[in-house]
Parts: structure tokens; C-alpha cells; sequence
């Protein structure tokens, strides 16, 4: 598991625990059993995927590997590509048969940066030599609750205009990555998958649930958003209704978090 102590390799490492499988976890920084990333019953191995080292240890007797490696900035986001290419690099020489990685839905039509490179970390699981399953999710609650947090302390909800999404939540999109690690094997080496949430809603309608569960007294405030990642929203690239996988829906989660909102 690498990236294993991260918003969604967290949640894959417990389900897989909880399931009774063997994990070990790569990651930088060592969780104490005090931390809420980590997960007893798991074990931890201290490694710096970009740089390529210290992966071998954990690498030993697996099966699969889940990638859940996060780059959104800096020195993370220019070695995000090469680190996935490592991680790939260094599972195959351990023998391990099969990588799955998450990804975002339609990333490859985004000009966002983090997506652009999410596309490319596609691109390199295609040509790997390992079996590989690449997930795209449609975007967390996480992501639309964080958005509305940082405009409230400022006093306004920011919405834009148009927009709608198909948010899901970083556990059930962990639980489609575990399922389709412990898929058997398959004729077709690369596949590709997008996973999205229970429903499709306005952005406005989930900034005003916000503000109710909340009790924030921001303004709701539309805008539009121009540009590639405008586009990407207003013709709804980042929905797929006709793969409903989550079930939790943005209220369900947000009744779960009341007390850290």
C-alpha cells in the first residue's frame, strides 16, 4: 500500500485489515499508533517513493500493490509521475503481479495541473509490465465541504455557476480500489474504471445543505469559472450517472463529521 496513510490509503489499509489480508504500508513519514492515519494490524515501512528507495522491504511476498500516492503540490506534484513510474518499476522486480492506482474521472480532459498529472500517471500504468487497474473517482465530499469551509471564514460560500457534481466519499471510493485489487487475474493487462457517487447535485444546492449542517451564516455566492476547468465542469465531465457506486451520500457524511465541521 503506498500513500498508505493518506484520505483514501488509510481507508483502503483498514478495509483490508478489517478483511483479514496481510498489508504492509509505505510511507515518508511513519504513523505513530496514536495517529488517526494509522491502522492496527498493519505494517509500516518507512520509504521515499520519489527517490526510489527503502521500497523493496515492503515490496517482499506481495501480491498486489494500491497506489494511492497524493502530489496536489510542490516538490510532491513534480515527482508525482516518476514516483508512481518507480513504485511500478521497483513491484515488478519484487515480483509482484498487479498494481491499481487511483485516479480522477476524465482527468485527461482538465487543465488543472494535479489532473494533468494524474493523466500522465495513467499513461505510465498502461505501459507498465505489471497487470494494472487504474480507478477514477468522481470528486470526495471532502473536496466541495473544503472549498466551503475556506470562503466562509471570509464570509461568502463560493458556487460556480452551472456547476454540478457526483460527490463520493474517500471509504467507498477505497472500497472499489480493494475490490479490484483482489479481482483475479485477466486477459486485458490495462483497465480502466470510473467509480461515482450516490447523486447528482447543483453546487449551490450542496453549499446551502452545507450551511444548514453547519450553521455557517456565509453568503452563498455564484460566479462563473472560465478556462479549460470551467468547460470540464459546465459540461459535466466530472459526472457519470450511470455508475452510481457510492451510496454515502453528502449529508450522510457530513452527519458523520457535525462535531469537526
Amino acid at each position: 500500500m503506498a500513500g498508505g496513510t493518506g484520505q483514501v490509503g488509510r481507508e483502503v489499509v483498514r478495509q483490508a485489515v478489517a478483511a483479514g489480508h496481510t498489508v504492509s504500508v509505505i510511507s515518508r513519514k511513519m504513523p505513530s499508533p496514536e495517529d488517526t492515519a494509522y491502522v492496527d494490524g498493519a505494517r509500516y515501512f518507512s520509504a521515499d517513493v520519489a527517490a526510489g528507495g527503502g521500497m523493496v522491504p515492503a515490496l517482499e511476498g506481495c501480491a498486489v500493490v494500491v497506489d494511492c500516492l497524493e502530489g496536489k503540490t510542490g516538490r510532491a506534484l513534480k515527482t508525482y509521475v516518476e514516483a508512481g513510474s518507480r513504485l511500478l518499476a521497483a513491484a515488478e522486480a519484487a515480483g509482484v503481479a498487479k498494481a491499481v492506482s487511483v485516479s480522477i474521472i476524465n482527468c485527461d480532459q482538465n487543465g488543472l495541473a494535479f489532473y494533468r498529472s494524474k493523466a500522465a500517471k495513467e499513461r505510465v500504468y498502461a505501459r507498465s509490465g505489471l497487470e494494472t487497474i487504474v480507478v477514477r473517482a468522481t470528486q470526495f465530499h471532502s473536496l466541495l465541504a473544503g472549498i466551503f469551509v475556506v470562503g466562509a471564514r471570509l464570509g461568502i460560500i463560493p458556487v460556480v455557476r452551472g456547476a454540478r457534481f457526483q460527490t463520493m466519499s474517500a471509504s467507498e471510493a477505497a472500497t472499489a480500489l480493494l475490490e479490484a485489487a483482489l479481482e483475479g487475474p485477466s486477459d486485458e493487462r490495462h483497465r480502466l474504471r470510473t467509480v461515482g457517487g450516490p447523486e447528482v447535485r447543483s453546487m449551490r444546492d450542496l453549499a446551502e445543505s452545507w450551511r444548514r449542517h453547519t450553521g455557517s451564516r456565509g453568503l452563498i455566492v455564484q460566479f462563473p469559472l472560465p478556462g479549460s476547468v470551467g468547460r470540464y465542469l459546465q459540461e459535466g465531465r466530472n459526472l457519470i450517472p450511470e455508475q452510481r457506486f457510492g451510496q454515502e451520500t453528502f449529508e450522510g457524511w457530513l452527519a458523520k463529521r457535525k462535531d469537526t465541521l
